[in-house]
């Protein structure tokens, strides 16, 4: 989706669209690029659609030489929706579906890129699958084996935080969530409303705001949504299993930290804290990014950042 301010459709070439199974699971995938050139598999974060990655971004990194493929994970877009409450998944089974997106496409190894949730994992599947991966990039997120769950608790009764663990969220982001809980979603109008402003909140103060490519991505990712209220990954990702507490330091993909100063989701310190964690890994701090890639050329330095780190 065009990012500029003027856009309204999609800037890059049409992808290849496939379904692929996960178990019982049909997930939606679409490539981009040569085939024979590396892959980039781009992981997105919670809710998220594939298309979440924008099209300069994908454009880019094809233009580069890269073979890129994004999908949709179980309970997003056109992928398959799970009954949680009788089905209920962890992070590991997002890896797993990762992995049978590359195994839908033949792709023994990849460079992945995960944002947010995404991030998180992309550190699974280089600890638990390190032949599976040729590099790793993660964005905007935090260590997989940090519980978020008591600095939120905290900072949500006004107490202060605790200085040995991670911080919470920014003010803003809490008081986001309060006014947010009383707005109606009742209309696909409600709907799209709600989701641009919560992009707008994920953007920061610092770096503008492409309000208009925003809106179209939340109408179409409403419009080929299953089910548009979906919210399973909330929960499959606070479920702090064994596997999430595997130390990073076991990593040996090359790994690149791409960070945010104005990320009002995951300050920066979760960042650094996960760099600080993986054996050789560079912290690339982006000034004024926050915890989306929805501000007017953003998406191509991120797309930079990849090029160079999996050159």
């Amino acid at each position: 989706m065009a990012i500029e301010e003027a856009a309204s459709a999609p800037t890059a070439e049409p992808g290849s669209e496939t379904i692929v199974a996960s178990g019982s699971l049909q997930l939606w995938t679409q490539q981009f690029g040569d085939p024979v050139h590396p892959t980039v598999l781009l992981i997105m974060g919670t809710s998220t659609q594939g298309i979440g990655w924008p099209d300069e971004l994908v454009t880019r990194l094809v233009n580069g030489g890269r073979h890129v493929i994004r999908f949709d994970h179980r309970d997003t877009g056109r992928s398959d929706g799970v009954d949680f409450a009788t089905h209920p998944y962890a992070l590991a089974d997002l890896a797993a579906d990762s992995l049978a997106v590359l195994d839908g496409h033949g792709v023994a190894a990849a460079h992945i890129v995960g944002a947010s949730l995404g991030g998180a994992i992309g550190q699974w599947l280089a600890v638990h699958h390190p032949a599976r991966i040729r590099t790793l990039t993660t964005m905007m997120t935090s260590p997989m084996g940090n519980n978020p769950g008591p600095a939120w608790l905290r900072a949500m009764s006004g107490q202060p935080a605790d200085p040995d663990e991670l911080p919470p969220p920014s003010a803003r982001f809490f008081d986001f969530l309060k006014t947010s809980a009383g707005r109606p979603r009742t209309t696909r109008e409600e709907h799209i409303e709600a989701g641009v402003q919560t992009w707008r909140m994920l953007n920061g103060d610092v770096l503008p705001f492409a309000e208009q490519a925003v809106r179209w991505f939340v109408e179409i990712s409403y419009d080929r949504a299953r089910d548009p209220a979906a919210a399973n990954h909330d929960l499959a990702g606070r479920q702090m299993t064994a596997d999430r507490l595997a130390s990073l330091s076991s990593i040996t993909a090359p790994t690149l930290v791409v960070h945010g100063t104005a990320d009002p989701l995951f300050p920066l310190a979760h960042g650094e804290a996960l760099a600080g964690q993986i054996p050789g890994a560079r912290l690339q701090v982006v000034t004024g990014m926050g915890h989306s890639l929805w501000s007017p050329g953003l998406p191509q330095q991120i797309a930079d950042l990849i090029l160079t780190h999996t050159a």
